[in-house]
């Protein structure tokens, strides 16, 4: 990954609220501004999961660290 990648990123956030059997939720989606990829997600857990991993050092930045 280039370096201003893995040190910037940036998303247009959707958020939205449903139902789920009679129960209000957050559903969400991310879209990419430059390639226009999007991802739903269900849940605000499974987009925070998704923003941890994407956050996440790659193993190369660990090296350093002792």
């Amino acid at each position: 990954m280039a370096d201003d990648e893995s040190t910037y990123l940036s998303y247009l956030l959707r958020l939205w609220r449903g139902a789920d059997k009679e129960r209000p939720v957050w559903h969400a989606s991310l879209e990419h501004p430059i390639s226009g990829e999007r991802r739903g997600f269900s849940s605000l857990e499974a987009l925070f999961t998704f923003l941890r991993r994407a956050c996440a050092p790659e193993p190369d930045d660990d090296a350093d660290v002792k």
